[in-house]
């Protein structure tokens, strides 16, 4: 320490830290650069003769003879790349550009408005193509009868501002076969003004009943719609899961047979394997899951010849092939079994 309280210290070990961006003193020459690539202070009256050293002694690299490892001199070379880095003007000002439309960017996909600027933009795009003579001043129909025009309009995306130059006629044909009741569309621009869509619509085919509630189904298995008006009221009712996609086969068999369809309220379909009818009479009858047609061959045939349709039972089993077994009523079993037993012959007598 010396008097006034300070650490006395060399200063020759920060000597390669501060020599790189250090102005070197004017008026060493030489010597005094040489004396900065050693790491040390330069001395007045010492300076070595230029290219000669001490004999016997071999001159070591400047930063071999500076102390530093191989890591303080990658650090030293970084620092020294980093203090001559020159950034170009105007570097700031575009990185503040482009830190303020990245923050913009991501409010408007975290605040969710992707949505409006998307529609703001087209509507400017078709405001300007209705400006130029592209608006759509009449647009033809054809081929509706259960859906609306204004359903149509809408499911095709045309409103009052849409412009003709820039609606997309592949789009409106996939939205509007989104409808259930559409199976196919057209859709034609006719410049400057004028726009055609044709639909084909679905048939109604069936009511289809699962968990509780009855919906208009097509022949193909499609939805239409819930079932809440009696246009529709004359469809045969197939009930079950599955039932509406194998309604359209099925019911096609039991056309074949007027008189036994016209007496069947519904049909179900159980497991998804086979069918049950059930009459307007309230009879079950019981198909197989193979032999369908040969089954129904075969109630028809002893309809005609039995009327067994319209007896007093409750159920027919037709499952299996070789045997028609018939359930009767509680009333008909009763009568039966008295039947039985008056024609059971008397006991004999015992032995005398």
């Amino acid at each position: 320490m010396d008097g006034r309280g300070r650490l006395a210290q060399s200063l020759t070990w920060i000597a390669p830290w501060i020599a790189p961006w250090r102005a070197r003193p004017s008026g060493h020459g030489r010597a005094a650069s040489h004396a900065y690539a050693v790491g040390r202070m330069p001395v007045v009256g010492r300076t070595p003769a230029v290219g000669r050293t001490p004999a016997g002694r071999r001159m070591r690299p400047a930063a071999a003879r500076s102390g530093l490892g191989r890591g303080g001199r990658l650090l030293r070379r970084c620092s020294i790349w980093i203090f001559n880095l020159r950034v170009p003007s105007g570097v700031g000002l575009t990185a503040s550009g482009l830190l303020f439309l990245a923050t913009l960017a991501y409010g408007i996909v975290v605040g969710d408005r992707v949505p409006a600027i998307m529609g703001g933009l087209k509507d400017a795009r078709d405001a300007a193509a209705n400006a130029a003579g592209f608006r759509i001043a009449s647009i033809a129909l054809s081929g509706e009868r259960h859906v609306r025009r204004d359903e149509i309009l809408a499911a095709a995306g045309v409103t009052g501002t849409t412009s003709l130059l820039f609606f997309d006629v592949e789009e409106a044909r996939d939205r509007l076969k989104t409808n259930p009741w559409i199976a196919d569309a057209t859709v034609l621009k006719l410049y400057p003004d004028r726009l055609q869509i044709g639909i084909k619509e679905r048939e109604a085919f069936a009511l289809w009943q699962q968990a509780g509630r009855v919906s208009v189904v097509a022949g193909d298995g499609t939805v239409l719609e819930p079932y809440v008006n009696g246009g529709v009221i004359r469809l045969p009712l197939v009930v079950g899961l599955g039932a509406a996609a194998r309604a359209k086969e099925f019911l096609a068999w039991l056309d074949r047979y007027p008189d036994l369809r016209d007496q069947v309220r519904a049909s179900v379909l159980i497991s998804e394997r086979r069918w049950n009818l059930r009459l307007r009479n309230g009879l079950d009858i019981r198909l197989p899951e193979t032999g369908v047609e040969q089954a129904l061959v075969t109630l028809a045939s002893l309809d005609k010849d039995k009327k067994l349709l319209s007896r007093d039972i409750v159920a027919i089993d037709l499952r299996l092939p070789d045997r028609v077994t018939v359930q009767l009523s509680e009333a008909a079993a009763a009568l039966r079994a008295e039947a039985l037993k008056e024609k059971k012959p008397a006991k004999k007598g015992g032995n005398a």
